[in-house]
């Protein structure tokens, strides 16, 4: 629902004259509760009036006075309880009349219910809170940048009561679901976006209110709980914040458009709705209002939700570099000295975003979905571009924690799907899919799986809903690709010479369509992988230029091999991957 917009001062002089008092949400039971003071603000400094109206005042306004920072303040004596609220403010947009009055949600609600476009403010010991919950796990050590397999996943589409294929997913169910997300061994969670939106399902990149959480996926409470309870499991938190740009309808379009945001878009074809100017500087207050905003945002939500990371959705629209270095800073003071993770959705990707001078962590490495997809499908064989995707450093990247890759994610077809598309499936399908699997956790880099990747779902990319078949791992291909993933995770985790830059293409035969590959690190941690892109069975393939003579383990069929003479003899079946651990 948009906010009320009211034609004139009139208007609302009658609307208040006729207005019933509405009946108060806070507890009124016990008599001669103490009151505090407690102040309301809204920033808009060149609004000419703004009001007050809630239930603690029978929605009547109560005026508010502007202060020479801008702000228009007021304060009211209030009991501890929950209490519905709006703002009433003459607006500056330029498709309002000129200083309209207009309704509108605080745009810092930290919870908010759009069927009666208000927000609620709770009170308690005197105080503005978000909700009681308690922390329990702040004190457990989480995984490095290095060390982490992420999982992105969309809360209504995750899980929601199972076998209903049909109930949307909420908090709680992502919780439920956690000790399989241990089962699999992933060690970071990346939530797609759940600050609040209109309407109850959406992806989340339209947000209306930025410090408000989504409400059809449950409280803020079972929020902390989700993150708490990952947290208790060693899985960090990493939120998906729209920071480019916000709904149509958000509170701030309503005061003062042009204040915060861009007069029309920048690129009408990369437009997802008002788009926050980040060049605009307020001369007479010294101030950049989209800074202030997404600042306070940000600190809001690593303060309030505990939260360990953030993707920074179309960074390349954000298209501001100083922005991008003084939100990262921002988010790190406030994170304090646990890890924090900042990654950029900069599409094309591109190295300036994380190396020395860049802003970021590191970025979605979007060129290496392509490419993987592309070789595992048989679309084609290009050593050079294989490798770029493979080693990130022969792109201009520094190092392993500069990109996420992954074989599919939310924008893009899944794995399975592509497959289809080119009509490969059953057996065949999971076997490719299972080398994609192989390359994508043993790349230089942070690999990223979308839901559902670890056991084939097929669902095509929608933006309608559509929760993943958790019904599939019944079956042994779907159920046995997921323990190959599984036993890759727990690879990566026991073999740390996958967290480092450090990759050699040993050996490389462009006619059969063999690329082998070793990683190491300084401790005596060694991995090797021989893949095979082509559709034959390549029977005792010798493999030249082994790393080193003596005992591995082949992982793929859990057998010791024997190099020697500086070669290996195996059998490298089509589209399949061979993983040698050294002993």
């Amino acid at each position: 629902m948009t906010s009320t917009k009211v034609n004139s001062s009139q208007k609302i002089q009658e609307e208040k004259k006729n207005a019933v008092p509405a009946q108060k949400t806070h507890n009124q039971s016990q008599k001669n509760h103490k009151t505090s003071t407690i102040e309301f603000t809204l920033f808009a400094p060149y609004n000419k009036g703004a009001a007050l109206i809630g239930t603690f005042s029978d929605w009547k306004e109560i005026p508010m006075q502007k202060g020479e920072d801008g702000y228009f303040r007021t304060q009211v004596e209030l009991e501890d309880g929950v209490y519905e609220y709006k703002l009433r403010v003459q607006s500056k947009s330029w498709f309002f009349e000129p200083d309209q009055w207009v309704d509108i949600i605080d745009p810092y609600a930290t919870d908010v219910d759009e069927s009666k476009g208000v927000g609620t403010v709770t009170i308690k010991d005197g105080k503005r809170i978000v909700d009681t919950y308690v922390w329990k796990h702040d004190d457990k050590p989480l995984p490095a940048d290095r060390e982490l397999v992420i999982y992105e996943l969309h809360v209504a589409d995750f899980s929601g009561g199972e076998p209903d294929r049909y109930v949307r997913g909420k908090y709680k169910h992502v919780v439920e679901k956690l000790d399989y997300l241990c089962e699999l061994g992933i060690n970071a969670i990346e939530l797609m976006p759940v600050k609040e939106y209109p309407g109850d399902y959406s992806w989340g990149y339209n947000p209306r209110y930025f410090f408000a959480t989504e409400t059809s996926y449950g409280t803020t409470d079972e929020l902390k709980n989700l993150i708490d309870e990952c947290h208790a499991r060693g899985i960090r938190v990493i939120m998906d914040g729209i920071y480019n740009h916000s709904e149509a309808s958000c509170p701030l379009t309503q005061i003062d458009h042009d204040y915060w945001y861009h007069h029309a878009p920048r690129d009408p074809d990369n437009n997802w709705g008002p788009e926050f100017n980040y060049e605009h500087y307020d001369e007479n207050l010294g101030v950049k209002p989209a800074w202030q905003f997404i600042g306070e945002t940000v600190r809001f939500w690593i303060q309030e939700y505990h939260i360990d990371g953030i993707r920074y959705d179309a960074a390349r629209q954000m298209a501001n570099y100083d922005f991008m270095h003084w939100i990262v800073e921002e988010a790190k003071k406030t994170a304090g000295s646990k890890p924090f993770y900042n990654i950029a959705e900069h599409i094309p990707e591109t190295p300036s975003i994380t190396n020395f001078d860049g802003p970021m962590d590191g970025c979605w490495h979007d060129s290496y979905r392509f490419c993987l997809i592309e070789h595992i499908c048989g679309d084609t064989f290009d050593l050079e571009r294989l490798k770029d995707a493979i080693d990130c450093k022969r792109q201009g990247f520094m190092g392993a924690t500069n990109v996420v890759n992954y074989l599919s994610n939310h924008d893009q077809k899944r794995v399975m799907v592509e497959l289809a598309n080119r009509t490969i499936f059953d057996g065949e399908a999971f076997k490719r899919a299972k080398l994609g699997a192989a390359i994508l956790m043993t790349s230089v880099g942070v690999p990223m799986l979308w839901m559902g990747e670890e056991f084939g779902d097929y669902k095509p990319k929608t933006i309608d809903p559509t929760k993943i078949e958790w019904a599939l791992l019944g079956n042994d291909l779907n159920s046995g690709l997921f323990e190959y993933y599984k036993g890759l995770i727990n690879l990566r985790k026991n073999n740390h010479a996958l967290y480092t830059e450090n990759i050699d293409f040993f050996h490389e035969n462009a006619e059969a369509k063999v690329l082998a590959y070793t990683r190491w690190n300084g401790e005596g941690s060694r991995v090797v992988v021989v893949a095979n892109f082509s559709d034959n069975y390549l029977a005792g393939y010798t493999v030249p230029n082994f790393p080193a003579d003596g005992k591995w383990h082949e992982w793929t069929y859990d057998h010791d091999v024997e190099s020697g003479s500086g070669q290996i003899i195996i059998d490298l079946p089509e589209y399949e991957a061979k993983v040698f651990v050294w002993q």
